[in-house]
């Protein structure tokens, strides 16, 4: 039955009911905004079974023609959250010991997977030259997609025509297909992005404050030209830029980042990937951070 759903690139629609579980997201509990839940699809073990055989094999022709960025490091064989980390502190080390500013810009997704548009998918797939029994499986994948969820007596059903089901076997692998049309942007040579699935951050380095200003909101222009072109949006209220130096001169510390055309926050210190660093890369704050931690659990041990 599975090898006749692939020859012939049909996903049964039965296999394509997902029953929505929301989950609260850690430190939202009290809150009563709607996007404080993470909804989670489940659908049958059917319905699992041809989403690994689908994405394992659309993984293995990515990977095997060396499609994929290699700025992505996240859901991919032999990377993880440290080598996104060294990457980036790599490149801010390299502008410290060349005596330049470095902007680091968090950029925050709205929706996340949810906003994955399918046909942007489907897109990337052609190009990439996806046999095509994978591609007509993963274009019927995303038609007729219904989501329900129940809450007491209430039922209520939609139809789903955007994103890649969360915890679903395709979602990791169609969002990092998705996602690596922004990757491969035309950035310029003094730029990284580095991404960890939906979590990215743009890296710029320069000699002058008011360089990096011009460059940094060059790049974002093209971000946000990308997002509005996939149908997506980046959250100007989340996302954050923060100046890194080791300078001792004085000189303007203020920078003038914008996404939307809106002003972003500074800020003195960002988390990424559970990871605090600070603009000169000391990681004090992060340790600190983990200091307290240990001692509120080592305290809650003893009173135990």
């Amino acid at each position: 039955m599975y090898n006749e759903c692939l020859r012939q690139g049909v996903f049964p629609k039965r296999r394509k009911i997902a029953k929505i579980i929301p989950i609260s997201k850690p430190g939202k509990e009290n809150s009563e905004e709607a996007s404080k839940y993470r909804p989670i699809s489940l659908i049958n073990i059917g319905g699992k079974v041809l989403e690994k055989a689908l994405i394992n094999r659309i993984n293995y022709h990515v990977y095997s023609t060396d499609y994929l960025n290699h700025n992505q490091y996240g859901f991919t064989p032999q990377t993880s959250t440290i080598d996104a980390i060294k990457a980036a502190t790599e490149f801010i080390e390299e502008g410290f010991r060349r005596g330049e500013v470095t902007a680091t810009v968090s950029l925050d997704i709205e929706g996340a997977f949810n906003s994955a548009w399918p046909p942007s998918v489907l897109y990337n797939l052609q190009e990439c030259e996806c046999p095509r029994n994978l591609y007509n499986l993963t274009r019927n994948y995303f038609s007729q997609r219904t989501a329900t969820m129940s809450n007491n007596n209430i039922k209520l059903e939609r139809i789903v025509t955007k994103g890649c089901p969360q915890v679903s076997h395709c979602g990791p692998g169609l969002w990092n297909i998705f996602y690596n049309s922004l990757l491969k942007l035309k950035f310029l040579k003094r730029t990284k992005v580095i991404a960890f699935a939906d979590d990215i951050l743009l890296l710029t380095r320069a000699k002058t404050v008011r360089e990096i200003e011009n460059i940094v909101n060059i790049e974002l222009r093209k971000i946000s030209a990308w997002a509005k072109h996939n149908k997506t949006r980046f959250n100007d209220q989340k996302s954050k830029v923060m100046l890194m130096t080791r300078r001792k001169r004085r000189e303007r510390k203020e920078l003038e980042i914008y996404l939307n055309n809106k002003p972003l926050k500074q800020v003195n210190n960002l988390k990424y990937l559970g990871v605090i660093i600070d603009s000169k890369l000391t990681f004090i704050d992060h340790i600190k951070h983990v200091t307290e931690k240990c001692t509120k659990l080592i305290f809650t041990l003893k009173i135990g």
